[in-house]
């Protein structure tokens, strides 16, 4: 194993990239009473259309089938794996993405007979067509309840408004249509192509010895067989950069009016350092732009535009990106206008060196905090990794941006046919 000390932060993590590919991290925290661990595959609902790993010619799979996927590996042809977990004194989740597929489990004890459990249950599928076919009705309930949920058709909503041919504008669960034409077949062939070790990694940290678990992992491996896999070959579509409309209503049942604003980042393909700098940067200005003490928040909260709701996001990923800026509001139109001004005057504006150093020293104590616990660091450990990076040299890389990189992104960063507004009002 690899071991790598980053003394700023007082961490030991521990690597390895087996035979076969798989990617482990082990990060010991004997201070912790718990352990977590994710097991990720670097496949999410945009990977539509792909070449599979057996063959030469690209195939176009129904919306839907990553989400599809997550939900049947659970289920074997004896059992269901969460009451083997719930009987070894362990938590376990899954979660579908864009861009991932995660298993994951928290657990106080037998936590080697958990991570075995974990990596067993994810690399052995079993699919037949009649539970395939009983999944089919399940999903469809859970697509037709967030069908109903605002604040889902919000995010859903606004990213439609978005993007134009990116799947990235499909529900990750897909569509009550889609999911019907999805077959036992389908499922396989995106199995065999994205679970396959190499394009997966397992993070595990907390409460363990670093040696044997890596013992029990290696051997675990040895005992099966994969076929050689190349760098899958994904293809997504050329995508604009204006957004498909600049405003949309939706009617709900809502007792207060939602409106979301939405801007589309660019869908060109970044390196690692351009999207870590480029990621940075977005989060640092939406902070200082945006969070309770910063002066777009200030000037939205004293005309009375928002409440305890308003909220920000940002994602970044190697072919797409978006951020969402809202809440609920008792006047919409006006909400929509204040922040339209806001975010173009942005073009103009100016950070001086006292505001970007505080910036940067608040970006890194809230990375710090963040550190506290496993469950981020499992994940944005997993995410910076996908993309090449490595999630403990990031406080560095924020210690380098200059006031000239901040003032250089702050003039290009708005651009009114990248932006969209979505509000959902009452019936």
């Amino acid at each position: 194993m690899n071991k790598h000390t980053y003394e700023y932060i007082n961490e030991t993590l521990y690597s390895e990239k087996l035979e076969n590919g798989l990617s482990v991290y082990l990060l010991p925290k004997q201070e912790m009473s718990k352990t977590y661990a994710l097991f990720t595959t670097d496949y999410g609902s945009i990977d539509q259309r792909f070449v599979p790993i057996d063959r030469k010619e690209k195939i176009t799979v129904p919306e839907g089938v990553a989400h599809f996927l997550e939900h049947k590996l659970f289920e074997k042809e004896d059992r269901d794996v969460f009451a083997d977990f719930t009987k070894q004194g362990a938590s376990p989740n899954a979660y579908t993405s864009f861009t991932k597929t995660a298993y994951l489990f928290a657990a106080t004890d037998h936590i080697e007979k958990n991570v075995e459990t974990l990596i067993d249950f994810v690399q052995n599928p079993y699919f037949s067509e009649e539970s395939v076919e009983k999944e089919k009705g399940i999903i469809s309930q859970e697509i037709k309840m967030y069908d109903d949920q605002p604040d889902w058709q919000s995010f859903m909503g606004t990213i439609k408004c978005m993007f134009h041919h990116h799947p990235v504008n499909v529900d990750i669960a897909g569509t009550v249509d889609s999911i019907t034409s999805i077959t036992k077949d389908d499922l396989y062939t995106c199995y065999n192509t994205f679970y396959h070790p190499e394009n997966m990694v397992l993070f595990i940290a907390g409460n363990f010895d670093q040696d044997s678990m890596f013992e029990l992992i290696e051997e675990n491996q040895k005992r099966k067989d994969f076929q050689k896999m190349e760098e899958i070959d994904r293809e997504f579509p050329d995508e604009p950069k204006e957004v498909v409309k600049r405003e949309e209503k939706m009617i709900m049942p809502v007792s207060v009016p939602k409106c979301t604003v939405g801007i589309k980042d660019s869908s060109t393909v970044l390196d690692r350092d351009e999207l870590l700098k480029k990621d940075l940067l977005i989060n640092m200005l939406l902070d200082h732009y945006f969070s309770t003490s910063g002066d777009f928040y200030q000037q939205l909260y004293e005309e009375n535009l928002i409440d305890s709701s308003f909220h920000f996001e940002t994602t970044l990923e190697k072919n797409f990106g978006y951020t969402l800026i809202g809440g609920n509001t008792e006047d919409p139109e006006r909400f929509s206008a204040k922040m339209k001004e806001l975010l173009l005057s942005t073009n103009q504006a100016e950070l001086n060196a006292d505001e970007f150093d505080r910036m940067k020293k608040k970006k890194i104590g809230q990375l710090l905090r963040s550190m506290n616990s496993l469950e981020f660091i499992a994940s944005k450990y997993t995410h910076y990794h996908m993309f090449g990076l490595d999630l403990f040299e990031i406080i560095p890389q924020i210690e380098q941006l200059t006031l000239e990189d901040a003032n250089g992104f702050l003039r290009t960063w708005m651009e009114e046919d990248r932006i969209t507004v979505l509000t959902i009002a009452g019936e």
